[in-house]
């Protein structure tokens, strides 16, 4: 059963439906899809026992209103809220530094005692947005500002059960490098990895979302570590037939510390599991769906020399949406040896213009730097007052 709804639906996870007559729930967003009323979808749930993806966290409130004669709205609550999860994992990190505070006691909060530098964000959150990284006390009043004035722009972006303003999370910081793991529990309880990105940053401070990349080297270094890495969640969960978007670093030591765990889906917004197909060739909706597990020495077959990455052209510019007039995508894509895909966003709705879905050959690996460090201000126009200043 797929639950389709907001932010986006890629034409990939749309054909993917359509050309294998899925079950998908009835939804604005897919009226070219031949769907069920909610009646037929419970109904068909309780006789099927059929595997539930959802491509956005949107879904999760219908999940809770129709299907608490399961354990689903239990299990997602348990990853969504991020306090929850630091408690569920507490027995294999012991000594890791969390706290849980309202947005209305920030002001006030003395962090004096709090290991630095700490990360602050919401408890249940989405897109690093709320996302912020304390080095030193001083800056404190300042996170709080930002977060106060960031809480107020995306207030009417996502349900409460999406992006909450109420409650955040402070936590130790997490060093090394980090990754995104697509993965599944099937029915008998065992974790099945189906994509591995790496999460490339700008500088240390750097917590935004622009640039992630899989090759065949990235796949092959960590796939059986991860694999074992999310069976131990598997097994603290109970978790069975169930999709995950996991986002983990590896700390000097060779410690794996996850950041968060993703439920019922892979990537958002479409990313990380169309980006397998594009790849290497393979659809992870259906291979979740279907129960299947990638055959990677055949996948990565004459893939040593290519990095596929995931751009998320991100509103860096400093500029507000609404000043903003047109993104020149044109010009964006003239800075990648190969577009795979380009897919536009509304930045006056979303505060971001955009993915690009790219291949690069290892030795050209410079143009994913170039992207990372540019804060996209050389492919805006701005309005004022009604004229274009092109900047």
């Amino acid at each position: 059963m797929f639950l389709l709804d907001k932010p986006y639906v890629s034409p990939f996870l749309k054909d993917t439906i359509k050309n294998n007559a899925l079950p998908v729930l009835e939804n604005p967003l897919v009226d070219e899809l031949t769907t069920i009323t909610s009646e037929q979808a419970v109904a068909y749930i309780k006789a099927k026992q059929t595997p539930i993806y959802s491509n956005s966290e949107n879904a999760i409130d219908w999940i809770a209103q129709h299907l608490d004669f399961t354990d689903l709205p239990e299990k997602i609550n348990l990853f969504k809220d991020k306090y929850k999860f630091r408690q569920l994992t507490q027995k294999m990190y012991p000594d890791f530094f969390f706290k849980k505070v309202n947005i209305n006691e920030l002001n006030t909060l003395d962090i004096a005692a709090f290991p630095l530098p700490f990360i602050i964000k919401p408890s249940v959150g989405f897109f690093s947005m709320g996302v912020y990284k304390v080095n030193e006390k001083s800056q404190w009043q300042q996170t709080v500002e930002k977060i106060h004035t960031e809480m107020q722009q995306v207030k009417n972006l996502y349900p409460q059960s999406v992006m909450g303003l109420d409650d955040f999370i402070i936590e130790q910081c997490i060093n090394g490098e980090e990754y995104a793991v697509d993965a599944y529990v099937n029915a008998q309880g065992e974790a099945v990895v189906l994509s591995i990105l790496k999460h490339t940053f700008a500088s240390e401070d750097d917590v935004s979302d622009r640039v992630y990349t899989t090759s065949k080297a990235i796949i092959e270094e960590n796939l059986h570590e991860f694999t074992t890495f999310v069976q131990k969640i598997a097994d603290l969960s109970h978790i069975k037939t169930f999709p995950l978007h996991i986002e983990l670093r590896r700390e000097t030591d060779g410690e794996l510390l996850p950041i968060e765990v993703n439920p019922m889906r892979f990537g958002g917004w479409c990313t990380t599991a169309d980006m397998s197909y594009f790849a290497y060739g393979f659809n992870q909706y259906l291979y979740y769906y279907q129960q299947q597990k990638p055959d990677w020495n055949e996948l990565l077959k004459d893939k040593q020399d290519k990095l596929y990455s995931v751009i998320v052209l991100d509103n860096s510019t400093g500029k507000p949406s609404e000043e903003i007039q047109s993104f020149n995508y044109q010009k964006i894509t003239r800075q990648f040896e190969k577009v795979l895909e380009l897919r536009k966003i509304d930045h006056k709705t979303y505060p971001l213009f955009g993915f690009l879905f790219v291949e690069t050959h290892i030795d050209n690996y410079k143009e994913l730097i170039n992207i990372l460090e540019s804060d996209l201000n050389e492919f805006i126009d701005l309005s004022y007052h009604g004229f274009r200043k092109n900047v």
